[in-house]
């Protein structure tokens, strides 16, 4: 069995100020037939705008942003639990930090927490622990932290499911004649270092951290597939049926 990490971003899970229930069913559904054959983890973003259905604090101040975080997360925790326990599937919640990502022996637990996690038959759900980092140990979005927890749990393939579905050739929103690049076997420095333009109110990547965390998988020989979370009928095709008909792969292999 191969191990899929699923990474889903706030844009997708969120609609104006309050969770998208059918996105989040669709996703969960997605995730049951794929772990018919395979080990699956979930990253999921959206516990600040969770939090923000309950208390509407300004999320633009880094104290507030951890609270909304904090009282969000049992909130996102909850709903996953409910509509997994429809297809009778137990969840777990891993939080985990940048500084936990940066010792070695911490990375080893986290690993052997979801090794027995999947063992078990449960779906790790991981999220960067908001509510307790510092500015200095923050992963800072959780397309790394995704990619992070892809190399380090030794699994096989990334899925980043956004509000982004490929990566083009050109901006898309500035060109309609922008052509998706359908495999993508390496990175232009150029691409890496411009500025994150996040599109949703509680999002912080853009195609840029995208970018960023299919060039670290890259250097390790590890896959990411980047498709659209609005319509999981890409990422499907792909993951289900074996067939690349949207979204984009970074990969080194032989394709």
């Amino acid at each position: 069995m191969r191990r899929v990490v699923v990474k889903v971003g706030s844009a997708v899970l969120t609609e104006g100020d309050s969770i998208a229930q059918k996105r989040m069913i669709a996703l969960v559904e997605f995730l049951v037939e794929l772990r018919e054959n395979n080990e699956v983890l979930l990253v999921s973003s959206g516990a600040v705008a969770a939090g923000y259905t309950k208390v509407q604090l300004d999320r633009s101040i880094l104290k507030n942003k951890q609270a909304l975080a904090s009282i969000g997360q049992p909130v996102l925790m909850h709903k996953y639990a409910k509509e997994f326990q429809k297809h009778n599937i137990i969840t777990s919640q891993v939080l985990v930090t940048a500084a936990n990502l940066n010792k070695d022996e911490d990375i080893k637990k986290i690993k052997n927490t979801v090794d027995t996690l999947l063992e078990s038959d449960v779906i790790p759900i991981v999220n960067e622990n908001d509510a307790t980092a510092t500015q200095e140990l923050v992963v800072g979005d959780n397309d790394q932290l995704s990619a992070y927890m892809t190399k380090h749990t030794n699994s096989d393939i990334l899925i980043i499911l956004s509000d982004i579905d490929a990566y083009y050739d050109e901006d898309p929103h500035k060109n309609p004649n922008a052509k998706v690049q359908k495999v993508v076997k390496e990175i232009d420095e150029c691409a890496l270092s411009r500025e994150a333009t996040p599109h949703g109110t509680f999002a912080t990547g853009g195609i840029v951290t995208k970018l960023k965390a299919a060039s670290y998988l890259l250097e390790s020989g590890i896959d990411m597939f980047l498709a659209s979370g609005f319509d999981l009928s890409d990422a499907k095709s792909y993951m289900l049926d074996g067939k690349h008909r949207g979204g984009t792969l970074f990969s080194k292999g032989e394709v």
